[in-house]
């Protein structure tokens, strides 16, 4: 028997809005959107989902989101707004992923209609996911709350939960519709939470511009210091630069390749390992740091390009590195942490390494002595600084 072949292509196509006070009555972005997407469906819902940690620090936002659903009446709203939890748990624990796809059921959120998530990265990402597999798809629109979600993963296109104790284990690859970043959400974050985004800025800028990199150098003392036009400025640049590899490169990574993973196997681990006591962002910092170190010890960056990134780190506040971090032996935890990076590319070990500030390159083995060396470099550089 003749076998049948079928090749298809489809074009995906989503904007990143920035704006302040989104729900204000005068700000007609978010309306005009809804109403050109599709203007021919006649009765379109939007349902939204809230991260309780943006519920809590903006009391009128239910409200201020009815004022203005109430003026702009052409999208329905769905009266009743999910609260849920922020932070990791969300994704680790499933009751929460069924909350959303029970409310999409029970306010009958069609294809037509949209699923709006405000709140931080996981939020994004777990409401996202159930957006995705509920009806084969639903259009959701992500309000990124954080510097983190803002300039990295709220204007990606992955979804997705934690399962047998992984990350992202459950996930999709499906952009939203739009993008709305809306700096008001930055005014409340904790610093913390505020620094803890900037470390995809410098991930990115270190494998892709070099001149970001330097600007970032330039301004690490306003960024450390809540200056709201350079963070602005940071997020635009940072988002960007992750649209531009979107487009240009893998974006539903179907091979091993993940250049904006630098600084991440290690970090991935270290989240799981410290219970998610130890932020995203600023496990990302110390993968940075790892990694920098790893990429100048292997010879494929100078001491003085590695002590920048280094500097960098430190000038924002965070930390170098921490004792998960460390290489004792050969069980050590981090290095089950490449083992499962390896899984979770596909079987080849993938890593991006620094081949100059603004270039880096793929390896596929990481040697162990040369990773513990790392590890000592920056803890004996931690060790001096508190002393």
């Amino acid at each position: 028997m003749e076998h049948l072949h079928q090749s298809f292509t489809v074009q995906y196509n989503y904007n990143v809005f920035f704006t302040s006070s989104l729900f204000l009555p005068e700000n007609e972005l978010l309306n005009s959107f809804l109403v050109n997407l599709n203007p021919a469906v006649a009765v379109k819902k939007i349902l939204f989902v809230i991260d309780e940690g943006v519920a809590n620090a903006h009391k009128e936002l239910n409200n201020q989101i009815k004022t203005y659903f109430a003026k702009y009446s052409q999208t329905q709203l769905v009266q009743d707004i999910l609260i849920i939890p922020g932070g990791e748990q969300v994704k680790n624990d499933t009751s929460y992923f069924d909350q959303v796809l029970e409310a999409i059921n029970i306010h009958g959120i069609d294809r037509h209609s949209f699923v709006a998530a405000i709140g931080g990265g996981a939020v994004l990402d777990m409401v996202g996911y159930a957006a995705t597999v509920a009806h084969r798809g639903i259009k959701h629109i992500r309000i990124p709350s954080t510097v983190l979600s803002q300039n990295d993963s709220g204007v990606g296109v992955k979804n997705g939960i934690n399962y047998f104790n992984k990350k992202n284990f459950l996930g999709t690859f499906s952009p939203p519709v739009a993008v709305f970043n809306d700096e008001i959400f930055l005014s409340t974050l904790s610093d913390r939470d505020w620094r803890s985004g900037i470390a995809e800025a410098i991930k990115v800028a270190l494998i892709k511009d070099r001149e970001f990199f330097e600007w970032l150098e330039a301004n690490a003392t306003a960024l450390a210091q809540r200056d709201i036009t350079a963070m602005n400025y940071q997020i635009w640049k940072c988002a960007k630069l992750h649209m531009e590899h979107i487009r240009s490169a893998d974006p539903f990574e179907s091979g091993s390749a993940r250049p904006l993973d630098f600084g991440h196997w290690s970090a991935h681990k270290l989240e799981y390992l410290t219970n998610f006591e130890v932020r995203h962002g600023e496990a990302v910092a110390m993968g940075i740091a790892l990694d920098a170190v790893y990429s100048n010890l292997s010879g494929r960056i100078s001491a003085e390009d590695a002590q920048r990134v280094i500097s960098l780190i430190q000038q924002l506040g965070f930390e170098l590195t921490h004792p998960l971090l460390q290489v004792i032996e050969g069980n050590s935890p981090i290095l089950h942490g490449l083992e499962e990076f390896r899984e979770h590319l596909g079987g080849e070990l993938t890593i991006t390494l620094l081949t100059g500030l603004g270039s880096g390159e793929e390896v596929h083995e990481i040697d162990a002595d040369i990773l513990k060396q790392a590890a000592e470099i920056l803890n004996n550089q931690t060790a001096i600084i508190q002393h």
